[in-house]
C-alpha cells in the first residue's frame, strides 16, 4: 500500500478556478422560473375548473339541484390556486410591499433589508412546507376523506406543501442575488 501510494504526489499550488457567480445564479433563476411556470399553468387549470363549476352550480341550482360538493371542491381548489401563485407573484415582485420608508434608505440599507427580509421569508416558507407536508402524510395515514363527495384531502395538501418548499426556493434566489449584488 505504501508503494501505491508513493507514486500519488498532492500539490496545493495548483490553481483553482473561480466560481462563476453569474452562470449559477443564471441557472438557479432558471430553475426557479420554468419550476414556477409550471405552478401557474396549473392554478389556471384549478381557476378554470373553480369557474366552470360555479357556472354549473349555478345553473343547476336554477334548473334542478346544485351540483353535490361543490363547496369541497371549491376549498380543494383554492387553496391550489393560492398557494401555486406564490412563488410566480414573488418573482414578479407582485406581493404588496410598503416602501414609503424604505426608500428613503440607501441603497446598501435597503439589500440589508431586502436580504433580512428574504431570509426570514424563506425560513418561514421552508418551516411551513415542511410542517404543511407532515400534515399531508398523517392525512395520509388516517385515510381522511371529504365528508360529501369522499375526496381524499391529502393529495391537495401536499400540493400546498410544495407550494410552499418552490417559495422558499424563490426567496432563496432573491437573497442570494441580493448577496451577490452586495460584493460587486
Amino acid at each position: 500500500m505504501v508503494e501505491w501510494l508513493s507514486g500519488f504526489t498532492y500539490s496545493t499550488t495548483q490553481p483553482t478556478q473561480p466560481i462563476d457567480w453569474k452562470a449559477d445564479m443564471e441557472l438557479l433563476d432558471k430553475i426557479s422560473r420554468v419550476l414556477n411556470e409550471i405552478l401557474i399553468w396549473l392554478a389556471g387549470v384549478f381557476l378554470v375548473t373553480m369557474i366552470l363549476l360555479t357556472c354549473a352550480n349555478i345553473f343547476m341550482r336554477l334548473v334542478w339541484t346544485p351540483v353535490k360538493g361543490t363547496f369541497e371542491l371549491m376549498g380543494f381548489f383554492g387553496a391550489i390556486v393560492t398557494a401555486f401563485a406564490l412563488g410566480y407573484t414573488q418573482i414578479k415582485r407582485g406581493h404588496i410591499g410598503i416602501d414609503l420608508v424604505v426608500n428613503r434608505f440607501s441603497a446598501k440599507a435597503q439589500r440589508i433589508l431586502n436580504g433580512t427580509n428574504y431570509f426570514i421569508c424563506m425560513i418561514f416558507f421552508a418551516i411551513a412546507g415542511w410542517q404543511i407536508g407532515r400534515w399531508a402524510t398523517t392525512l395520509r395515514q388516517t385515510g381522511e376523506v371529504t365528508e360529501t363527495l369522499r375526496i381524499i384531502s391529502y393529495p391537495f395538501t401536499y400540493g400546498v406543501a410544495l407550494a410552499c418548499i418552490i417559495l422558499a426556493f424563490v426567496l432563496l434566489v432573491d437573497l442570494l442575488k441580493v448577496l451577490i449584488e452586495g460584493k460587486r
